[in-house]
């Protein structure tokens, strides 16, 4: 078991203001794409299982270089201390695909994001990028939005070693920069938007020592949640929007889904958005809450406690498949 360790230095501040999405009024979406190219299109949300034609594959691409993260922020950043009397949480979802299908994009989650000025994190995985290119620099290129690296095919990183470890980093990450280019040929402005992704999540919140060390070494803090919305299950908008309420305090990391894997998900953000406004909580990015405190960061990763993610790993060593997946 590992304990929480609450660390902060001068050199994290500086950091972090790096990572910080400007304040201030938010438009409804990248101003280079028109209204109807941002709103959701029907369908978009279904996953495929077996998707038909070529495997996702990535052209010659060189990575731009990262700096490792300093040893203060190493390790599993759960949530983030904040100072008396501020209230924030940051609202994430993951954009999931794994090798053997074709996700989805819910675009009424991102429509709704937009219409209600929610700042919100997405991580994704690289194979998402590559076969959702038009979506994924929409979301790269909005000011609203933060986009961090949630390996190449979601893979376990609890049990992948060596290079096929890395290589689920860095296609990631490859794939990020295609899309991100892509939203500069557009006429995005992104020059706040980092050529790789300075976050990361671990798929089913499980990690390894050598893979958190080779995330760090590779300049990505690694995110992971204090609160988690159970939408993968069959729960409920009400009583998904009703538990995460209770579990949110300041400084907490929302964990959610926006692949179409996530049941509920939009109608469960209609109600929770406002009551937490009511409760006075801004609503920020992963970055902008790490800059607000102070993050809790752990030696090990794991979902709501240490060891809950064995089940994953087990699954993955021989070849089970779990619901819901994380």
């Amino acid at each position: 078991m590992s304990h929480l360790l609450v660390r902060r230095t001068a050199a994290f501040a500086s950091l972090l203001a790096a990572l910080v999405v400007a304040g201030g009024a938010r438009a409804a979406g990248p101003a280079c794409y028109p209204p109807a190219a941002l709103s959701a299109r029907p369908g978009e949300e279904q996953v495929e299982p077996h998707p038909r034609g070529e495997p996702v594959t990535l052209p010659a691409t060189t990575l731009a270089p990262a700096a490792p993260v300093p040893t203060t922020l190493r390790g599993s950043i759960r949530r983030v201390d904040l100072p008396a009397g501020v209230k924030m949480v940051a609202l994430t979802f993951d954009l999931c695909e794994a090798s053997a299908e074709r996700s989805g994009y819910d675009g009424a989650i991102v429509d709704l994001l937009r219409d209600e000025q929610v700042p919100a994190t997405f991580f994704g995985g690289g194979k998402w990028l590559m076969s959702h290119p038009e979506r994924g620099a929409q979301l790269i290129a909005d000011p609203g939005f933060e986009m961090g690296n949630h390996t190449w095919s979601h893979a376990n990183l609890t049990v992948r070693s060596g290079e096929a470890m890395q290589r689920q980093v860095d296609d990631a990450d490859i794939a990020f920069a295609l899309r991100r280019s892509d939203a500069q040929a557009q006429g995005c402005a992104l020059s706040a938007v980092p050529a790789r992704p300075s976050l990361f999540r671990f798929p089913y919140g499980s990690c390894s020592a050598e893979s958190l060390a080779y995330v760090n070494d590779t300049g990505h803090l690694a995110i992971q949640w204090d609160v988690d919305s159970g939408d993968p299950a069959l729960l409920g908008a009400k009583l998904m929007a009703d538990d995460m309420l209770r579990q949110i305090r300041p400084g907490s990391i929302v964990l959610m889904h926006a692949n179409g894997r996530g049941k509920h998900t939009a109608e469960a953000l209609r109600r929770l958005v406002p009551a937490l406004r009511a409760k006075g909580y801004r609503l920020v990015t992963v970055s902008e809450l790490l800059a607000a405190g102070r993050p809790v960061i752990a030696d090990t990763c794991y979902s709501l406690k240490p060891g809950d993610t064995r089940v994953y790993d087990e699954a993955a060593r021989t070849g089970k498949r779990i619901l819901p997946v994380r």
